[in-house]
Parts: C-alpha cells; sequence; structure tokens
C-alpha cells in the first residue's frame, strides 16, 4: 500500500466517524433496500422456472418464458389490463390534482387555527388501514342502514348496492382513494412552496397582482419540477393499482371492473401456490414501469427543463 492511498484512507476513515450520525441514520434503509430489494433479484429466476419448494431455486425444472404465456393467453389479460390502467390513471389524475390545490390553499390560508386543522383532517385518513377504511364506506354506502341510502330513502329514492355496482364501484374506489391519500399528497408540495422566493410575492404585490394570478404565474411555475418528478415516479408504478385496497372493497359480482393484475395473482398465483407465474407477473410489471418511466422522463427533458435524470 503507498503512503498516498493509507493517507488517503485515513481521511476517509476520519470522515465517516466525523459523520457517523448521518451514516447511522442511512444504515437501516440501506439494509432494508439490501435484504427487500436487491436481494430477492436472485429469487427472480424462478419466474422461468417451474418452482418447487422442495427442490429449491437452483433444483426446479427450467421452463423458459412458460409463465409468461400462460398471463399473456389468460382469458383475463386484456381485462386485467384495462382495470390496472383505467384505476392507475384515474388516480393520477385526480390525486395529483388535488393534492397540489390543497397545498396551495393551506399555504394561502391566513388563519392559522384553520390551517392547522385541516392539515390534521387531510392526514388522518392516510394512516388509517384499508380494513378500517372498509368500515367506514360500508356504514355510508350500505344498502340496507348506510347513511347515504338512508338520505336516497329519506327523499323516495331506491337504495343503490354502491359496493357490488358495476357502474358505482370505480367511482368509489377513485374517490375513497383522493379522500385517503390526498392529504398526505400534499405533503411534498407544501414542502415546495416553502421553499418559493417570498420577494417574488412582494414583488407581485407591488405590481398589484391578485391571488389568483400569483398563484398562476407565480406558485404553478415554481412547483413545476416537483410536479413532474412526482408523476414521473407515479407513472413507473403505473401497474400498482392499489392491491390492499382493491383487495378489501372488491367482490364476485365487480369482478369485470375491479379485478387488477395484483389481485388476480394473488388468487392464481399465491393461493394456488403458482409462484412462479406471480413472478413473472412482477418481473413483466417491472419492466413495463421502467419502459414507462423512460419515455416519460425523455419525453419531458425533450419539452422542458424538467426531468429525473
Amino acid at each position: 500500500m503507498t503512503k498516498e492511498k493509507a493517507v488517503y484512507k485515513k481521511n476517509v476513515w476520519r470522515e465517516i466517524v466525523r459523520h457517523k450520525s448521518v451514516y447511522a441514520i442511512i444504515f437501516i434503509p440501506v439494509i432494508f433496500y439490501a435484504v427487500f430489494k436487491y436481494l430477492p433479484i436472485w429469487n427472480g429466476q424462478i419466474a422461468f422456472k417451474e418452482f418447487s419448494p422442495l427442490n429449491g431455486v437452483m433444483g426446479s425444472k427450467w421452463v423458459g418464458f412458460e409463465h409468461f404465456v400462460e398471463f399473456f393467453s389468460s382469458f383475463y389479460f386484456w381485462e386485467l389490463i384495462r382495470n390496472t390502467l383505467f384505476y392507475s390513471f384515474a388516480k393520477l389524475f385526480v390525486s395529483v390534482p388535488l393534492a397540489i390545490i390543497l397545498a396551495i390553499v393551506l399555504y394561502e390560508s391566513r388563519r392559522n387555527t384553520l390551517r392547522k386543522l385541516v392539515q390534521n383532517l387531510s392526514y388522518l385518513p392516510h394512516f388509517l388501514s384499508w380494513v378500517i377504511m372498509y368500515g367506514i364506506l360500508l356504514a355510508l354506502l350500505s344498502p340496507g342502514d348506510g347513511v347515504l341510502n338512508d338520505i336516497i330513502k329519506f327523499f323516495g329514492g331506491q337504495p343503490t348496492a354502491f359496493l357490488t355496482e358495476t357502474k358505482t364501484f370505480p367511482w368509489i374506489v377513485i374517490l375513497s382513494d383522493a379522500w385517503k391519500e390526498t392529504g398526505w399528497s400534499a405533503i411534498i408540495f407544501i414542502a415546495a412552496l416553502m421553499a418559493i422566493d417570498p420577494t417574488l410575492y412582494e414583488a407581485a404585490l407591488v405590481e398589484g397582482v391578485n391571488a389568483w394570478q400569483r398563484v398562476w404565474y407565480i406558485t404553478l411555475p415554481s412547483i413545476s419540477p416537483v410536479i413532474t418528478m412526482v408523476v414521473l415516479l407515479r407513472l413507473g408504478t403505473i401497474l400498482d393499482a392499489g392491491f390492499n385496497q382493491m383487495f378489501m372493497l372488491y367482490s364476485v359480482p365487480v369482478y369485470s371492473v375491479a379485478d387488477i393484475i395484483d389481485t388476480w395473482v394473488y388468487r392464481s398465483g399465491l393461493l394456488e401456490f403458482k409462484f412462479s407465474l406471480a413472478t413473472a407477473v412482477g418481473i413483466f410489471k417491472g419492466i413495463i414501469g421502467l419502459i414507462l418511466i423512460t419515455v416519460s422522463n425523455r419525453l419531458v427533458k425533450r419539452f422542458s427543463d424538467n426531468s429525473l435524470m
């Protein structure tokens, strides 16, 4: 070892010791990603094998793209793709604008008590599991004694089974997701708003700009990089339409409009112990997500100055 390398290593170790608190903070996330993200990549090969727990990963028979073909040729394939993309894009187009609007409203509010109350109430649903949310929705929408149906019957209407009707179920999914996640999603936009140079607003005030013009010409352009980043990241997981939510809300009568890739994999792949099939679908989703986020990133970079890389 040369003297320069020894001095370099000594300096590196000194910096690590100096910033040990920072390295301690990132230690747990690094271990998490190593164990749950990178280590499972090795087991991804079972998508190309007829996996048997007794034979293990290496001892299982190689079958090539058989499981991919099984999924693509499934009777439900196009229905699953349609439902998954519909819910993913619907949630994206509804939740992101609502989160931006909520963030701007909270940021522009001058009533501290009201702002804190709205913030807390909008954040709260995020911390409720979909099991609890299902109970709340059932209390609101049940055809027998649901609050909404009681109001409908009070005015002479006929009760509706919102959670088992193919026409109303998609709206319940989209709106309940927005109710649960809008407040939490607004946090990143609030942080972006806090970073805006206040002198811009002071100059606009001098020029006589009203509140709407201030939002349109200063606020939205200033947070557009964050909006771009959020949309691009969401596009990368566009085939994740929300398994937990759908698993709790859907039922046999609405399978045609509710069954998504993840719920089908759960039933056909995991309940029937077809681990290889479930892994093949996971790889398929990952490849599609990679393609979508790469293409969208290049398009955004071509037509604007904002991108992930």
